[in-house]
């Protein structure tokens, strides 16, 4: 069993609150849960309404499986215009 985890700091430039953030954040959580069958989290800044911290776990049998599904997970955030990936952090447990 392979555990890929990744994590990801965005910017979100055109929050100008915390509900607008939210707002961004939940539709993306829900994007990559439902695309991805991914367990997604925001696990930091969440008193900041510009910055996010989400964490993505994926859960295979096969370490090249899970990095592609983050790899491809990563993408898909990348390919948003209402955020900016500021860093990114990917680990095979």
């Amino acid at each position: 069993m392979v555990v890929g985890v990744c994590t990801v700091e965005l910017f979100i430039s055109g929050s100008q609150s915390l509900k607008d953030k939210r707002q961004v954040i939940h539709g993306l959580k829900d994007r990559l849960r439902g695309k991805f069958n991914l367990s997604v989290a925001e696990v930091d800044a969440q008193d900041l309404w510009q910055k996010a911290v989400l964490g993505m776990a994926c859960v295979s049998n096969e370490g090249s499986h899970a990095n592609q599904v983050l790899e491809q997970a990563l993408n898909v955030i990348k390919s948003m215009p209402a955020v900016e990936v500021i860093r990114t952090q990917l680990e095979l447990l």
